[in-house]
């Protein structure tokens, strides 16, 4: 292949097609020298010395090189692990800033920067060449026509997300074609739209979908792969594997139509992603991008040891997110996702470890400073999952303002709560009303606190109830891996069972869960497949079952089915009413002169809780009064906000308990709208009024609305 190599430009960085060549442009600060290398459809090799430098950014031109156009880096430098450098030119590396990227990493020895065979393990030095097994960078064309759409911007307050995967929720879905399911298209698809139109879903969070590794050498030969997707391998292209189109430029068109197709739909999109870690691994893995492209500068190293990695992640490598290059990285990429594919939002894997600026986390971090000034990322939807694995990692309710949370402190209180441990019950009226405990103080709003129940670490929502233990046996790892404290409870059976008992206890147990999530003050979060009932069987880390263990079972039973009403009612119901949707904290006092609370606790017994009543740990039942009447926002007019005022009685003793209306409420009428005891929201309405006991049965909750 006979090329021609101008000077080019310095920016941007990656390879950009102008229409009549391509500009090429990698950074490396500790770099002797570099080899852009060009692959024909034969996967010939074509190298180029790129001998332009400037700013630590190797740069060239080719005219007459354009859209298809493979390639990837040859990056020549000390190979010297113990003072951080990994250079090696025998390992083809895939340009960080690619927009695409064509084929799968294979497994093999020629991946290493060192010798298998060596006793001096990554201190060798190994000549074999990786390009065989190495997927390759894509030239592409980032036009395309967009036909007027733009970034929803959905308010936060009327948000609902959904977690999913791409490929789990569209795999066996029954009426899409053959060849969408698993794909974008199939997540772009009518049929994939219509079910989240049905259950009111305003956002879908997809789980990883960068480029990652889909097969690491630790699940090699067990016959499993890395589903879930958190070893990205690059920032900008759109995992190839989830493409029924293409995977040499056509997987980014396809993510572009499913955007368009879901924006249509009033439905946003939000990415995982992961910008705390690279698939690379510690110092004994793969050397694929980062890693012989400058290891120095890209990851945080041991102080007094470079060899090794500092790990805040629990997957080998942590990205050194002070360097200046690597903050660069995380922010091109982000506006890269926003700007060019139209992304709504990012939830941060492992958020606190970008928030280390040394040793401890810090909420003052650059990384945090640069997105609040940011006019592109300012005014997308920002969602923190607050810790890491290091130390004083845990860090929810501790980010700035503009950042959501994954609230797992929600998560623990409502779990424990309902399956009866003696907690206090003052925790739980914190996270039912957004937990002011944690996000108030510091100038946030209700809004900061995404709620769930689970998520797709863990149990789904049905195991949950259906399992004391985890199950992770199809891991391969002895069940050993996962989380051992789930707190779960299998209702008298471990598994599947036949027991009618049993069987409507946990039903009763999986409305409560889902009315709880959707009627606390914050932003509720789904994960995919909870609505339907799916099961993992008991796995609850199945991060590398890409299989039916994983993929959504579209094949309802009635109970399941009675599950997706419900579910659906309950989105619909909050919509309606603002009073679950608050966009300020409750007071707990009167206000506007009357003489009612805006939010007020009571017993049973309809008296008021007294401060001593809710440290009681064996407390299991409390009633909650919302008034609608008090709202402190306005719409999007300046117009005044009103709403049904509501009682709510929650159960979780193991039998009934009779609620009386409060003194001062026995004057009014209340219905009920629902009654988790019941498999749909509440036909018939039942009326209570004056010293009538309303009953709630054992570990279920009822729902009262005031009339007149």
């Amino acid at each position: 292949m006979f090329v021609a190599l101008w000077p080019g430009n310095v920016y941007p960085l990656g390879a950009t097609w102008d229409g009549k060549g391509t500009n090429f442009a990698l950074f490396s600060e500790n770099a002797t020298g570099v080899e852009l290398c060009l692959f024909d459809k034969e996967d010939n090799e074509t190298r180029i010395p790129l001998t332009e430098v400037s700013n630590f950014v190797w740069h060239g031109y080719l005219p007459g090189v354009g859209p298809g156009q493979r390639y990837g880096y040859r990056v020549h430098g000390p190979y010297s692990p113990s003072e951080g450098h990994r250079f090696n030119p025998n390992k083809l590396l895939i340009d960080p800033y690619t927009k695409a990227i064509d084929g799968d990493i294979g497994n093999g020895p020629e991946l290493f920067g060192y010798s298998w065979e060596s006793p001096e393990e990554d201190l060798s030095f190994s000549e074999l060449d990786s390009a065989h097994l190495m997927p390759k960078s894509v030239v592409i064309d980032q036009s395309f026509d967009w036909e007027g759409d733009d970034l929803l911007r959905t308010p936060w307050h009327e948000t609902v997300i959904y977690e999913t995967h791409v490929k789990g929720f569209t795999k066996l879905h029954p009426d899409m074609p053959e060849e969408l399911r698993g794909t974008y298209a199939g997540l772009g698809h009518p049929a994939a739209i219509e079910h989240l139109q049905r259950l009111g879903i305003t956002a879908v969070e997809l789980m990883p979908v960068h480029h990652f590794l889909s097969h690491p050498g630790h699940l090699v030969g067990k016959g499993l792969k890395n589903y879930w997707g958190y070893d990205s391998v690059n920032y900008f292209a759109p995992y190839s594997g989830y493409s029924s189109s293409g995977t040499v430029g056509e997987q980014v068109t396809e993510f572009k139509e499913m955007v368009k197709a879901l924006h249509r739909a009033g439905i946003e999109v939000i990415l995982d992603v992961v910008y705390n870690h690279t698939g690379e691994g510690n110092h004994l893995g793969p050397t694929l991008t980062l890693r012989g492209i400058d290891n120095a500068i890209y990851y945080r190293l041991v102080e007094n040891d470079q060899r090794y990695y500092m790990d805040y992640t629990g997957c080998g490598n942590s990205l050194y997110v002070r360097q200046p290059q690597v903050l660069k990285l995380i922010m091109d990429s982000l506006r890269y996702w926003v700007l060019e594919m139209h992304v709504d939002g990012f939830r941060f894997d492992l958020a606190s470890a970008l928030a280390r600026e040394l040793y401890e986390v810090n909420s003052l971090a650059a990384f945090f400073d640069i997105i609040h000034q940011d006019p592109v990322l300012a005014g997308v939807k920002l969602i923190a999952e607050p810790w890491d694995l290091g130390t004083g990692g845990y860090q929810v309710g501790q980010f700035p303002v503009l950042w959501s949370e994954w609230n797992g402190r929600y998560r623990d209180t409502v779990r424990d709560f309902w399956r009866g441990i003696d907690e206090s019950l003052g925790q739980f009226a914190y996270c039912f009303t957004g937990s002011p405990d944690l996000y108030a103080l510091n100038g946030r709003r209700p809004n900061a606190s995404v709620n769930f129940i689970t998520a797709h670490d863990g149990f789904t929502l049905n195991d949950l109830v259906s399992y004391n233990e985890k199950h992770n046996e199809a891991n391969g790892e002895d069940n050993r891996d996962g989380e051992s404290h789930n707190r779960s409870w299998n209702c008298g059976a471990e598994g599947e069972t036949d027991d009618p008992e049993v069987l409507e206890l946990r039903e009763r147990l999986r409305r409560n869960f889902l009315a709880t999530l959707m009627l606390s003050q914050g932003i509720p979060m789904i994960v995919g497949g909870d609505e339907i009932g799916r099961t993992q069987k008991g796995n609850n880390n199945a991060y590398c079952q890409d299989n039916e263990i994983s993929w959504f079972d579209w094949e309802l039973p009635q109970g399941n089915q009675d599950l997706v009403n419900f579910a659906r009612e309950l989105v619909y119901f909050r919509k309606q009413h603002p009073v679950f949707r608050r966009r300020k904290w409750f007071q707990g006092r009167p206000i506007y002169g009357k003489s009612i609370s805006d939010i007020a606790w009571f017993n049973p017994d309809g008296s008021e809780m007294t401060q001593e009543q809710w440290d009681v740990g064996y407390a299991k039942s409390v009633a909650v009064f919302l008034d609608g009447n008090q709202l402190p926002s306005v719409g999007p007019k300046g117009e005044r906000i009103s709403d049904d005022s509501f009682l709510l009685f929650f159960n979780a003793h193991y039998d009934t308990i009779e609620f009386s209306l409060p003194e001062g409420m026995q004057h009014r009428e209340w219905g009920v709208v629902i009654d988790t005891k019941e498999p749909r929201f509440v036909t018939e309405e039942r009326r209570y009024t004056g010293t009538q006991a309303v009953p709630v049965v054992a570990r279920s909750m009822v729902v009262l609305r005031r009339f007149g």
